[in-house]
């Protein structure tokens, strides 16, 4: 699974999944760019990535605003003359809440970020793939696509569904560029967005349900780790994956099968 010498963007690669599929990539050779709002958090992934032997930059960038991501793409292109693997993870959770009680400057942010946010991500980086064909990995949740039970996640869950729908239409219509476009839907794993979600008057419309045995039968209810995403990132940038676009894959231990 050879990434030795490619150039790979990653939004959101501060922290959590971005920053797992930063250090994989890197170790495995690629060069990285890792976006996100926070500069100083993006400059410490990327001088331990380069005190590890990788070559990675850190790239402000905040893909809610179509200038600054694609000054971003820009700047990436600039300093390393090309553009082979986009990892389109940066998003929000935002406020999850009853639609009644779900502002709608609430639902316009989460559109705005996760959904728009890739998009502008997905049309500035396209021209620079197109010229050596490439690797698109957004990342969309088992929320919005196999799972509905999430009570008040109606503006996440609806910018992951069609997040999914984004990338089957770009896989027809890049193929003859020879760019692959997939996409991931992750459970439950181990970072920091579950800390950044606003959940109001949720357990007012739950259904309650209870699963014995814990919500994830892969792991008894453990959840799954970073490094396993930047592992599944890595084998969609990669010649391994040569032959797969236009899918999703579920990294979930079978949640969403319990839940869905």
């Amino acid at each position: 699974m050879s990434v030795k010498g490619k150039v790979a963007l990653i939004t959101g690669g501060g922290s959590g999944l971005g920053e797992a599929a930063a250090r994989v990539l890197a170790r495995e050779g690629a060069k990285v760019a890792i976006t996100g709002r926070t500069l100083d958090e993006l400059k410490e992934v990327a001088e331990d990535i380069k005190e590890q032997g990788g070559e990675a930059i850190a790239v402000k960038a905040d893909i809610s605003k179509p200038e600054s991501i694609q000054k971003a793409i820009e700047k990436v292109v600039d300093q390393w003359g090309r553009l082979d693997i986009v990892f389109a993870n940066a998003g929000i959770n935002g406020v999850w809440a009853p639609i009644e009680d779900l502002k709608v400057e609430e639902w316009q942010e989460t559109i705005n970020i996760n959904l728009n946010g890739t998009f502008y991500t997905l049309k500035y980086a396209t021209p620079h793939l197109k010229k050596n064909g490439g690797s698109v990995i957004v990342t969309a949740s088992v929320n919005g696509t196999r799972i509905f039970s999430n009570t008040g996640a109606t503006a996440y869950s609806s910018t992951k569904a069609a997040q999914v729908a984004m990338t089957k239409m770009l896989a027809l219509e890049l193929a003859k560029h020879r760019i692959r476009v997939n996409v991931i839907c992750p459970g439950a794993i181990e970072s920091e967005i579950d800390e950044n979600t606003e959940k109001r008057n949720v357990e007012r419309e739950k259904e309650p349900v209870e699963f014995p045995e814990g919500p994830i039968p892969l792991t008894d209810g453990k959840p799954g780790e970073a490094e396993d995403v930047g592992e599944l990132v890595l084998f969609l940038a990669s010649d391994a994956s040569k032959h797969i676009s236009g899918t999703e894959v579920w990294i979930d231990g079978a949640q969403s099968l319990l839940q869905g």
